[in-house]
């Protein structure tokens, strides 16, 4: 089944078509911190990524992002960008998950506010 879903379908990991391209012209640069795989082609003008898991551009890492579009010349690998002591760890886009942001007074917080000052409208 895996094998099916490789051939027809981007967004659970590489198809078999990215696989051969990647095998023929691909040499690996580096691995971040969530298995995905950095490639570049002989010639280095072409980079791309290898995901490990669902297709999600937001699971990058700044570092890794730069490099793939050529804003860094050299890979996080071989120069890491210098990280200040404010900065923190890079998080995927949560959004949709229940692992998502939720402000207080939102009615997916897990314990809504309790208004004493709202009355609400009943019809006469």
């Amino acid at each position: 089944m895996k094998s099916i879903l490789r051939l027809f379908t981007w967004w659970n990991g590489q198809t078999l078509n990215t696989q051969f391209w990647t095998w023929r012209n691909g040499v690996k640069v580096g691995t971040d911190d969530e298995g995905n795989q950095f490639y570049q082609n002989k010639d280095g003008t072409r980079r791309w990524v290898i995901y490990n898991g669902e297709a999600e551009a937001s699971r990058i890492s700044p570092e890794w992002h730069g490099w793939l579009h050529q804003t860094y010349q050299t890979p996080p690998t071989e120069a890491p960008l210098p990280r200040k002591t404010w900065e923190k760890e890079h998080l995927e886009n949560l959004t949709g998950t229940p692992l998502a942001y939720v402000p207080s007074g939102s009615l997916r917080s897990p314990t809504p506010p309790h208004r004493a000052d709202y009355e609400a409208w009943q019809p006469e």
